[in-house]
């Protein structure tokens, strides 16, 4: 079973050579090679990705966990926080604003990030995660 997004991404490329192509083994060529490609540019960005989580500068390693702490503050806030803030302010200081943070990108972001967190469990799963 593959990834959907790149199995979708097969598909509308393959479109083309299915109504352009007569032949069939040539059709089965061509998208053998187009997957393969695929297979290449993951691969090598599996290898950026290597490359800069073994980085010994935090600037460089550090986004994609700075990235994770600041969803889940903002998540924090936005669920817990926000509401315990706004009833000490209704209490002791009626009036006060509150900062609100924009859940619906918040959460676009988020789930983005699990799914990605998703992917991760499945290689693992599967045994072809890199173990430190």
């Amino acid at each position: 079973m593959g990834i959907p997004v790149i199995s979708d991404i097969i598909q509308a490329i393959a479109k083309p050579i299915d109504d352009l192509v007569g032949d069939t083994d040539l059709k089965r060529k061509l998208k053998a090679e187009i997957q393969g490609q695929l297979f290449q540019l993951d691969m090598a960005q599996i290898a950026v990705n290597q490359q800069e989580a073994a980085h010994k500068s935090l600037y460089v390693a550090g986004w994609r966990p700075f990235i994770g702490w600041v969803c889940g503050v903002a998540i924090a806030w936005a669920f817990l926080g926000q509401h315990v803030a706004e009833w000490a302010v209704a209490i002791w200081a009626p009036g006060t604003p509150i900062p609100e943070v924009e859940s619906d990108r918040l959460m676009e972001l988020v789930l983005a990030m699990l799914g990605m967190a998703g992917l991760r469990t499945y290689e693992k799963r599967a045994g072809v995660a890199r173990e430190k």
